[in-house]
């Protein structure tokens, strides 16, 4: 590709969730039709993007290191900062070195890149460099106070995109080679709630609405969903769920404790008990589902009973995947000023033996699926495994197949013929 001497230069990086992800790829394409390219390794950036998280104090941290690297690596850029931290701490973030842009509300953002030429932000993507499945974002916002949580100050209300927009923008994705659709945001559940309300005549259009909408467009290609809340799991959802040919029978429900003391401390809006009966219902309906979760240990205040409890609650349910965080303190949430903070090394421990019951309960799933028939999304080659990829399946198992590097990005099936606590082995 011939490139213009005078060609100005941009290098975004990301921290964070699906959505920072979806975000950048969105600002990265508006440079790129504004007239930039991405700067080669090595090369110096005229202008630096970064999209920020805040969840943890660690986030800050890690943007904080991440912007004075960039400024040392690319001497006289111009640094713009977004995201979730920008906006929590916009004065700290304004004093890093290089930053000329300090984004505090994603509204800001085409006012922003103007100062760049850039005359318009494109209302959604075309591509999602460096991956095999493109994330698209639905909504944006959480309305909940849930603790332990910092993200509603950041990204309060709620604001979903239209369901024409997100169906073009699938489209799009597909015609573009992509043979996976994850759909993501703040609070997916909630999609639709701030748009149909029902007050004014108009249907109500929530999230299972739009995955069903979005099964209607042919070919061969998945859409999968990101992180949901039990409580949005009703049966409505699972009939239409169930009958979506498009739709991966994996979902992530959330449980955080399996505790309903501690589920109270964290404002959680179910019970132990609610939460079994929708994984219950959704087992009756779909086709072996799996359910993977986010688990928090050593909430202030949990006992060694509350911690057992959660691991009973982890083997009743039968999560294929479970992703287990130690409790850290968040500054400005209420969780922070609890009480009974549990010891750093109780929380390590526990994580450590949550962890040694979530790889057997994953290889409990994965070998209930030897002998049946997957469908393989195609990601990388197995360096260590010359002649053989890995992937993964409809139901978020890691695969390894026999195959090379030009089927990378395509569905293929294969027959599960053995498993470990690492994923199933396939054959053609």
């Amino acid at each position: 590709m011939l490139v213009a001497p005078d060609q100005p230069t941009c290098r975004l990086v990301t921290l964070g969730c699906k959505v920072n992800q979806y975000e950048t790829q969105l600002v990265k394409e508006a440079l790129v039709s504004g007239g930039y390219r991405e700067a080669d390794d090595g090369e110096s950036a005229d202008i630096c993007v970064v999209n920020t998280c805040t969840v943890t104090s660690t986030g800050d941290s890690k943007g904080r290191q991440l912007i004075r690297q960039l400024a040392r690596r690319n001497p006289g850029t111009r640094t713009i900062v977004m995201g979730c931290y920008a906006t929590r701490d916009p004065a700290t973030v304004a004093r890093l070195p290089g930053v000329f842009e300090v984004v505090r509300d994603k509204r800001e953002l085409p006012d922003v890149l103007g100062r760049l030429g850039i005359v318009e932000l494109p209302r959604g993507i075309t591509h999602f460099d460096g991956r095999q499945r493109a994330y698209v974002k639905v909504q944006d916002g959480c309305i909940l106070r849930c603790s332990y949580c910092i993200i509603p100050q950041v990204r309060p209300g709620l604001q979903s995109r239209s369901p024409e927009d997100i169906e073009e923008e699938v489209k799009r994705l597909l015609g573009a080679g992509f043979r996976e659709i994850v759909l993501t945001g703040i609070h997916v559940g909630h999609f639709g709630v701030d748009t149909t309300r029902g007050r004014s005549g108009r249907p109500r259009f929530r999230l299972q609405h739009l995955f069903q909408r979005l099964d209607q467009i042919p070919g061969r290609w998945r859409m999968r969903l990101s992180s949901i809340e039990a409580r949005e799991i009703n049966d409505e959802f699972i009939k239409i769920a169930a009958d979506c040919e498009h739709l991966c029978p994996q979902f992530h429900p959330a449980l955080q404790s399996g505790s309903d003391a501690v589920l109270q401390r964290m404002r959680r809006r179910y019970t132990t008990e609610q939460f079994l009966d929708t994984i219950h219902a959704m087992r009756e309906q779909l086709d072996q589902p799996s359910f993977t979760t986010d688990v928090i240990v050593g909430f202030p205040g949990e006992t060694d009973a509350e911690f057992e409890q959660t691991v009973s609650m982890c083997r009743q349910v039968g999560f294929s995947k479970i992703h287990i965080f130690p409790f850290s303190p968040r500054a400005g949430t209420p969780a922070a000023e609890l009480p009974d903070q549990v010891p750093a090394t109780v929380r390590k421990d526990r994580v450590h033996r949550l962890d040694s019951v979530q790889q057997q309960l994953a290889s409990q799933y994965y070998s209930g699926l030897i002998g049946d028939k997957l469908e393989v999304l195609v990601e990388r080659s197995a360096k260590d495994r010359p002649g053989h990829v890995r992937g993964t399946d409809r139901r978020y198992v890691p695969v390894t197949l026999p195959g090379d590097q030009d089927e990378i990005g395509q569905l293929v099936e294969v027959r599960a013929v053995s498993q470990d606590e690492t994923g199933v082995e396939g054959t053609r």
